[in-house]
């Protein structure tokens, strides 16, 4: 059930693959794409696996409006993030575009202010997920197997919108489009100083933060490889709309399947249900395989509604691209289950909080892992499919 949100991801490939001529502007628009989501949702993550254990444990209430201090200043938090992943994100960019997208160091206040301009609007849509997750949480579902794959759908959908969006403000609206976004810049610049500064001798908040700025080198790193490898499979696959209508919707699912792992352990361990052993791996044996399966079955949904809303459905097309996507799965869900699971582990014996490392960890790492078995299975059997 939490899986079949993932089919969001669908209708982001397709305004994707709706778009492809302004993504002939610059070549870091297309490789920015994967990092703009892998950024959003490792602030997902954060959120989202902040959000399941304070549910569980009750510090957070399941709604918005007369919550606990520790949600207000969880979502500030995020808003804090979401400036400082922005910037990061943007100028290790500059770095990998220079060195594998064909762009200049001219290109960083473009990439600057389309990042950040993209993330801010992006945080509406947070507000959404949560309101979600508090829905599900009241109707008795578990918050561990269902917040981040809710989350995360509505983020790639939602920040696949903001991205286009700002993009076509960016390149098609002259001057009067880049003020627009500058304008959006400023206000969200504006809203960090002042919760910044409101919350930074708190705890919770520095703590929040902080170890979350751990994590930021690690994934903008890992995030802009995502970039370089979609450029790559873009080389490859040219004009073929059902690889970028799909696309979306695997490194979702692949993430989600972390997810599952990762926050079910971190409540575990939490709770004490669960020891910090790495054989302690064999009592998560029903979640991993049931999100696997489940993560199977989409996958196979995902091929029959590309090729349907491309007009290409054919009984050998689809036995071609749902083999081409299953190996792909094969292979991403083998790591991310085994990263997920290490994470939880390590973060906990270290006397970390795990939720502000598992699933921000994981979620970015399952789209540089899906993308790189897209591409190795592309390389392989791609071009006869």
């Amino acid at each position: 059930m939490a899986f079949f949100f993932d089919v969001g991801g669908i209708f982001a490939g397709v305004i994707i693959a709706s778009q492809l001529s302004i993504i002939q502007f610059s070549p870091w628009i297309i490789a920015v794409y994967p990092a703009v989501l892998s950024a959003k949702g490792m602030i997902g993550g954060l959120l989202s696996g902040r959000l399941s254990t304070a549910l569980h444990i009750g510090t957070i209430y399941p709604r918005l409006f007369g919550n606990t201090k520790s949600f207000h200043r969880l979502y500030q938090a995020v808003i804090v993030m979401t400036l400082i992943t922005s910037l990061t994100l943007s100028l290790i960019s500059v770095v990998f575009g220079s060195l594998f997208w064909g762009i200049n160091l001219v290109d960083l206040s473009d990439i600057l202010l389309v990042v950040v301009a993209t993330m801010t609007l992006g945080l509406a849509f947070t507000l959404v997920s949560i309101t979600v997750a508090f829905v599900t949480f009241k109707k008795g579902l578990d918050p561990d197997v269902l917040v981040y794959p809710i989350m995360s759908t509505i983020a790639d959908l939602g920040i696949t919108i903001c991205y286009i969006i700002v993009l076509n403000l960016f390149f098609l609206h002259g001057s009067m489009g880049k003020q627009i976004i500058l304008a959006i810049v400023f206000l969200q610049v504006i809203s960090v100083f002042i919760f910044f500064f409101r919350n930074i001798h708190n705890n919770e908040f520095a703590k929040t933060i902080k170890e979350t700025l751990f994590t930021l080198l690690f994934i903008t790193f890992i995030v802009n490889i995502t970039g370089t490898v979609l450029g790559k499979i873009s080389e490859i696959v040219k004009e073929r709309k059902e690889i970028y209508t799909v696309y979306p919707a695997l490194i979702d699912t692949i993430g989600d399947v972390g997810s599952v792992i990762g926050s079910t352990a971190t409540t575990k361990l939490a709770s004490g249900l669960l020891t910090p052993s790495f054989r302690a791996i064999r009592h998560l044996v029903p979640q991993i395989l049931g999100a696997w399966t489940a993560s199977l079955i989409m996958f196979t949904s995902f091929s029959a509604l590309s090729l349907l809303l491309n007009s290409i459905f054919e009984l050998h097309a689809f036995l071609g691209f749902t083999s081409l996507l299953l190996t792909s799965n094969i292979i991403a869900v083998t790591v991310i289950a085994l990263v997920s699971f290490v994470v939880s582990i390590l973060t906990y014996k270290k006397g970390l909080d795990p939720d502000n490392f598992v699933i921000p960890i994981e979620s970015s790492l399952a789209d540089s892992i899906t993308t790189i078995a897209l591409l190795i299975v592309l390389l392989l059997m791609g071009r006869t499919i």
